[in-house]
């Protein structure tokens, strides 16, 4: 089959699926907690760091991790201890992030003449993607998925019951850290998959969908990893047959990924009525 048979689709599809299921382990603790606005503000922040990679000629993967990570420091240190206030740490965080994504672009396209910069941080490019970074995403996608593991049953105590969870002596405010650090990674990799912009779909559409089904944690996580796998490799597909659908036009796969994670959410909302 000669879909299968081309590298770029076999990177996108390696790539995407990293993302997907990390993104949907990973949506479904953000919803629970509340830190949605912080992911995205943390994919915004690694956007930047795709941008000075594209300016400076390093791998995008290495440039969208370090900016995540130091998202995660900055939202560390402006957290502020009450939690009406964490929506305003995030926005600052999110408004410097792109004000440097911003000035990168900016030096991309006035001095290195690379127009494509800015379609390729803000809306993705799997296909264009080394095939080595696709790898290196796998990996990281894996490892991120075992420390998730690791921490579920007291992060989800300390979701439901912080009080409970300080009387247990769980380190909480260490937990919190661990979890925005896998937070980053997650929406590092969506950032690179489907852009810096719609990266948030994909950590929250499809837990807001699971959310809606699944009558437990667990249930939630692993539906919600499937129909992340699912928008993401339907995503490519179509977008691989958008070839053939007008001539000389391509159809975005960021754009068919989040269309599906819609049509999923709407099919749980209504599923969920029934």
């Amino acid at each position: 089959m000669a879909f299968l048979q081309s590298g770029p689709v076999q990177t996108a599809l390696l790539l995407s699926a990293a993302a997907g299921l990390l993104c949907g382990a990973l949506g479904v603790f953000t919803v629970l907690r509340g830190q949605a606005f912080a992911g995205h503000a943390l994919a915004d922040v690694s956007s930047a760091g795709g941008a000075g990679a594209l300016l400076f000629g390093i791998s995008p993967l290495l440039g969208f991790l370090l900016f995540g990570i130091a998202g995660v420091g900055a939202l560390e240190l402006l957290q502020p201890r009450r939690a009406a206030a964490r929506d305003e740490a995030a926005g600052i965080l999110l408004g410097a992030g792109l004000g440097v994504t911003a000035l990168l672009l900016h030096f991309c396209l006035t001095g290195h003449g690379a127009s494509g910069a800015a379609q390729a941080v803000m809306f993705g490019a799997m296909f264009s993607a080394p095939p080595g970074t696709a790898l290196w995403a796998s990996g990281l996608a894996g490892l991120c998925l075992l420390g998730l593991v690791l921490i579920a049953r007291p992060l989800l105590l300390a979701t439901f019951d912080a009080e409970l969870a300080l009387v247990a002596k769980l380190p909480v405010r260490a937990l919190g850290f661990a979890f925005l650090a896998l937070l980053a990674l997650g929406v590092t990799l969506a950032a690179m998959t489907i852009g810096a912009i719609l990266a948030t779909a994909l950590l929250i559409g499809p837990a807001a969908s699971a959310l809606r089904l699944a009558g437990s944690p667990l249930r939630a996580v692993l539906l919600s990893m499937g129909l992340g796998l699912a928008a993401c490799w339907g995503g490519v597909v179509l977008a691989y047959a958008s070839y053939g659908w007008i001539p000389g036009r391509t159809w975005p796969v960021s754009f068919f990924i989040v269309a599906l994670l819609f049509l999923f959410h709407e099919a749980a909302r209504w599923g969920r009525r029934a």
